[in-house]
């Protein structure tokens, strides 16, 4: 007898609605996209937070996603979730001939390499062409970055990386200044500096942070979660108080993040 919560049952349930339920039916490829991203940020918040709980339901909202594409291929003629099992299935066969092959490898960096000569082989035409676009600019710039070091354009350690951030804070600066004096360059022109200057920067404190084994966007991720708690906690404390932070002076609001501060750290 077939599992209630096997793989196939789920297959099943999936055509049904497909075929029955008026919003399954109308979906495609396109108006898909938007939501798959939005399931995958969902399962990163999770991941971000230790929660396994979050994690299974994402995942098992991801692996729907996942049938929903291969079921619409099938459709379409294109193929089906078999060929999806299949392709990933020989991939991962190709991409490790130090475990189904005869090459050698010392360590995680030499697996790196040999996955990016082998993609480079089968037609790739960049070492960073599986990186998309449509990444978050700050997880762009990290996987930029590990992708370059498989081919050696990588810096020797973390001192000449940090010497790397000085001196893009020091042109930001400079153009900064540029910006505040009158000049002959247009207003745009001279933002357009600063902005680059200041992308220049955010670049190289990835590149440090990743010299460093942090990743970056899990770092800010965290932070932006911590000033959200400690703000709204401050809200909350100017309220009892019977004030609102709309009403209060920049002293007092830091004296109340503060006292925030505070409470949180001895918790």
């Amino acid at each position: 007898m077939q599992h209630p919560h096997s793989f196939s049952r789920l297959q099943e349930i999936l055509d049904e609605l497909r075929e029955k339920c008026p919003w399954d039916k109308k979906q495609t490829i396109h108006s898909l996209r938007q939501l798959t991203i939005e399931e995958t940020y969902e399962l990163a918040d999770a991941i971000a937070s230790d929660d396994w709980n979050g994690i299974k339901e994402e995942l098992g909202d991801l692996l729907l996603h996942v049938l929903f594409y291969a079921k619409i291929a099938k459709e379409e003629s294109r193929f089906d979730i078999q060929d999806v099992i299949e392709a990933i299935r020989a991939k991962l066969i190709h991409r490790h001939p130090h475990i189904y092959g005869d090459v050698k490898v010392e360590n995680e960096d030499d697996v790196k390499r040999n996955w990016e000569k082998l993609k480079l082989k089968e037609g790739k035409q960049s070492v960073l062409s599986g990186v998309p676009r449509s990444l978050p600019p700050l997880v762009q710039a990290m996987r930029l970055q590990e992708k370059a070091k498989q081919v050696g354009f990588e810096w020797e350690n973390k001192e000449q990386v940090w010497e790397k951030v000085e001196e893009e804070m020091k042109e930001l600066q400079v153009e900064v200044k540029k910006q505040s004096v009158t000049t002959n360059v247009s207003e745009t022109e001279q933002f357009k500096k600063v902005e680059e200057e200041m992308g220049d920067l955010l670049f190289s404190m990835v590149n440090y942070a990743r010299f460093l084994g942090i990743d970056p966007d899990q770092a800010l991720a965290r932070t932006n979660a911590k000033f959200f708690s400690r703000f709204q906690s401050m809200e909350a404390l100017a309220e009892k108080e019977g004030k609102k932070l709309t009403e209060m002076n920049l002293m007092e609001m830091d004296e109340l993040w503060n006292e925030v501060k505070r409470s949180q750290q001895q918790l």
